[in-house]
């Protein structure tokens, strides 16, 4: 008989404590929720394809746009355009940072003319792998109000690959390759990227 009262009493002490446990969880998430609210008279919007899981990091080179019309097609359209034009963008950053750097380490004669032939080799690269975006996230929605069209993407491109197709362009430059040290500017390529994750 005394076991069971001593059951029934350590079932009751775990079944008050689960109670308080969960009711303390509950108020913390209610809490979280009233404090990332909007203000009064504000909505919050829900942005499609954004977030941490969309920005770009050590491997990757991410891009997210919205595209808005009243027809879906020229929503899309729109977004993937301005995706891809924010991508070049980071692309063209990345890329003149590793050429800066890489040209500063490197002991050539004539730099101005090296510059400018990493400088035409980065926009082939760019136009070629811009054609090549992989989309990671897209969401059409209709806007009730208007009938109108919103198109959420996010897209994104591998550093390694772009990494590896300036390598082969530069080998075929008879100039550049002359004094082209593909590790050195992997490794400056490769910090580049990790600094990106981290802004």
């Amino acid at each position: 008989m005394n076991k069971k009262i001593y059951l029934l009493k350590t079932f009751g002490m775990v079944l008050i404590a689960s109670t308080l446990i969960l009711g303390t969880a509950c108020g913390k998430k209610k809490k979280l929720a009233e404090k990332n609210a909007p203000p009064a008279g504000e909505t919050a919007i829900k942005e499609y394809c954004s977030g941490d899981e969309f920005f770009s990091d050590k491997k990757y080179f991410r891009a997210n746009a919205l595209g808005e019309s009243s027809d879906q097609a020229t929503a899309k359209k729109k977004a993937m355009a301005n995706a891809r034009a924010d991508l070049a963008s980071s692309l063209q950053t990345t890329i003149k940072g590793v050429i800066d750097n890489y040209v500063n380490s490197r002991e050539f004669n004539n730099r101005e003319e090296i510059e400018e032939r990493f400088e035409g080799l980065t926009r082939e690269v760019i136009d070629q792998n811009l054609s090549g975006v992989k989309t990671i996230c897209s969401q059409p929605v209709q806007v009730n109000a208007t009938g109108a069209f919103k198109y959420y993407v996010a897209i994104e491109l591998s550093g390694a690959d772009i990494a590896a197709d300036y390598n082969e362009r530069i080998t075929k430059d008879e100039r550049l390759k002359i004094d082209y040290d593909y590790e050195k500017f992997r490794a400056i390529f490769d910090q580049e990227m990790d600094e990106r994750s981290k802004r």
